[in-house]
């Protein structure tokens, strides 16, 4: 690849390998490259390696800047769940390396919650759980950064309320930065759309459809035996599960804009058609749902999805928004933050 380091085959190994060198083995040295160039395999360069100066970090709680933005978010992580590691399930692509890359990552964390932190006392539980990411690189260095991971798969498993540590998050919160949303958004030096794949088009244009109230339309798009991975760690079945999870989003905000951000499609060999998606919804909470009583507050979800096709349709999809982020600005809306830390408790 032109302009990036002899040591990565493609971008996929690019992205794994730097998912793995951040999250599980923790190559957090901010230094320029901590004496190497990380060609022989060996040795694991810094942080400032492969990530450029002014790196921008679009997550759902907040936007970040730079490789210290990166390095504070994996130390808080790993604080509470020191084992933490992670594997990268699939990368799909565009662009070039003279130009820029664009990979929509999916990956698998594995933890023990066996540290103190963020998630309060340790109790030794196993976790999984997924997030989704978009990366920009050009050479050699991520610039841009969309990701969502499942805060509310986490906290199930650990046996917190995901309405309760929502409250606890945002005690002390940056108001210029955090929740993430589009006042505080800019523009980094990724500004395309995706591609015209037909496999990535014709996925936005269903999601369009049920975003547009076109519920019925998952019958006719989603294989009968469909498997869907959705926030908490759902997993729903079919083109009856594709229409709770959409549906039950929506009608808690009705009248939000949906807006489609980038649309990505790709056939490769050995692998089914794929594709992936980062949308939004932004508007008022006037719908009863996933999230209660409608309070009226603004709301901004950032969500990005994936899927496989097969010859009844889509087959396996994975979709994301972070319910906590969600939480946080119903709660800066109405007033109900709260500074202690959270307990054990019922999840919810």
């Amino acid at each position: 690849m032109q302009g990036f380091d002899q040591q990565f085959l493609d971008f996929p190994d690019y992205l794994r390998k730097l998912a793995a060198g951040v999250w599980t083995r923790r190559s957090l040295d901010l230094g320029s490259d901590n004496g190497s160039d990380g060609r022989d395999g060996d040795s694991e360069p810094g942080l400032a390696a492969h990530w450029h100066p002014q790196v921008i970090l679009r997550r759902p709680q907040g936007i970040g800047f730079g490789p210290e933005a990166l390095r504070a978010e994996v130390l808080e992580l790993a604080s509470a769940l020191p084992d933490l590691s992670v594997q990268t399930e699939d990368v799909l692509c565009s662009g070039a390396p003279k130009s820029g890359l664009l990979g929509a990552q999916r990956l698998l964390f594995s933890a023990t919650h066996a540290g103190e932190g963020v998630f309060g006392t340790p109790s030794g539980r196993r976790l999984r759980f997924r997030a989704l990411a978009e990366l920009h690189a050009k050479d050699n260095r991520v610039a841009d950064l969309w990701a969502v991971r499942d805060t509310g798969a986490l906290l199930r498993q650990l046996g917190l309320s995901v309405r309760d540590w929502a409250r606890f998050r945002i005690a002390g919160h940056d108001p210029e930065t955090q929740p993430f949303r589009p006042d505080v958004d800019v523009q980094g030096p990724y500004s395309a759309r995706g591609n015209d794949n037909h496999w990535g088009q014709g996925f936005a244009a269903l999601l369009a459809q049920m975003m547009d109230g076109g519920f019925s339309g998952a019958a006719a798009q989603y294989d009968p035996a469909a498997r869907l991975d959705c926030p908490g760690g759902q997993a729903l079945r079919g083109p009856q599960g594709a229409e709770r999870f959409w549906l039950g989003l929506r009608a808690c905000f009705p009248s939000a804009r949906f807006e489609l951000h980038h649309c990505l499609g790709e056939e490769v060999a050995l692998m089914p058609p794929r594709a992936a998606l980062r949308w939004s919804l932004t508007g008022r909470h006037e719908g009863w749902g996933a999230f209660g009583r409608p309070t009226g507050a603004r709301v901004h979800v950032m969500g990005l999805s994936q899927a496989e096709f097969g010859p009844g349709g889509l087959r396996r999809e994975w979709s994301l928004y972070d319910e906590a982020a969600v939480w946080m600005q119903i709660h800066l809306a109405t007033g109900h933050a709260e500074a202690r830390q959270p307990g054990l408790a019922l999840a919810g």
